[in-house]
């Protein structure tokens, strides 16, 4: 009980998702002074160090951590806690150096105001006002962060979108950025997924062209539409999932059955040795793009090059 209440005040005191787990409660709950059977308006603020942390999971709780896992306590749940304004480094004495064995941690006033009102009339709005002086707490300004350090992405000459950062995306920005000049010119881009929001760009002509757009699921990473030449470009950008396999060229066929114009299915890679990877698991009657080599084709047909078939 008391761990998972301890996993809903990180929560409400603004702290991300990868700290809310068992080592983030254990952290709160020694940092608070608070057992099974504490009430926690009786918490308090002992001044500990990660190797204590440990001792009252072990004592209080019955959890069992290897003594080396000190260090992971205090690089994932104590460092956060920090920059989320939870905890303070060496309120005793801010002067130490930060390699000091002295080096101890507690939980701030604010902090401890908090977690003591857990489960009273007053706890809401005393989160709230947590949460605002430490600016929206630690998780909005990983948001905040994540967000800035997004990819654009400009699709026509007054929009730009921004991805979620990360190396599916960035490939996602090699497709429109790189291989629609080159190999669709003329494209309109009507669908663009997103690592954090799968539709992030959906354009009403799908619908135009008998594209399922409730089906999400279905459809590929990016879909471009050349209409000079009647073609729809299905892109898979290949990172953590895989290409367009013989499974999922009948996927996306089922789903466009009703769909009007040619379809050119691509699977898209940022570099060669991503490709070799996947190179035996690839449908044939579709095309290969590589970002390393942006003006080239692999064309995995023995009739003919790039068009529907």
């Amino acid at each position: 009980m008391r761990l998972t209440e301890a996993k809903a005040l990180l929560a409400a005191l603004g702290m991300p998702v990868a700290q809310q787990n068992d080592n983030g409660a254990y952290t709160l709950l020694a940092f608070a002074d608070v057992g099974p059977k504490t009430p926690w308006a009786k918490a308090s603020a002992p001044r500990l160090k990660p190797h204590d942390v440990i001792q009252f999971a072990r004592a209080r709780y019955q959890k069992v951590y290897a003594e080396n896992t000190r260090e992971t306590i205090r690089r994932q749940a104590i460092h956060q806690l920090v920059q989320g304004g939870i905890l303070a480094r060496n309120p005793d004495d801010p002067s130490l150096p930060t390699n000091s064995p002295r080096t101890h941690y507690a939980l701030t006033p604010e902090a401890l105001a908090v977690i003591r009102a857990h489960g009273t009339s007053h706890f809401a709005r005393l989160a709230s006002a947590f949460l605002a002086q430490v600016g929206g707490g630690l998780a909005a300004r990983y948001a905040a962060k994540r967000g800035a350090a997004g990819v654009a992405v400009t699709l026509a000459l007054d929009v730009t979108l921004r991805l979620s950062p990360g190396e599916h995306n960035q490939l996602q920005a090699s497709v429109i950025h790189e291989f629609r000049p080159r190999f669709a010119p003329a494209s309109q881009v009507l669908y663009l997924g997103d690592t954090d929001h799968k539709s992030l760009h959906v354009d009403d002509a799908l619908v135009t062209l008998g594209v399922p757009v409730t089906k999400h699921d279905k459809l590929p990473d990016v879909v471009l539409h050349d209409p000079l030449r009647g073609w729809l470009f299905l892109i898979e950008a290949v990172t953590s999932h895989g290409p367009v396999s013989p499974k999922r060229y009948a996927e996306m066929e089922d789903a466009l059955r009703a769909c009007t114009v040619g379809r050119v299915y691509v699977s898209a890679f940022a570099a060669f040795r991503e490709f070799k990877k996947h190179a035996a698991h690839i449908a044939w009657d579709t095309e290969v793009w590589i970002a390393e080599a942006p003006d080239h084709l692999l064309h995995y047909n023995g009739d003919r090059f790039l068009g529907p078939r």
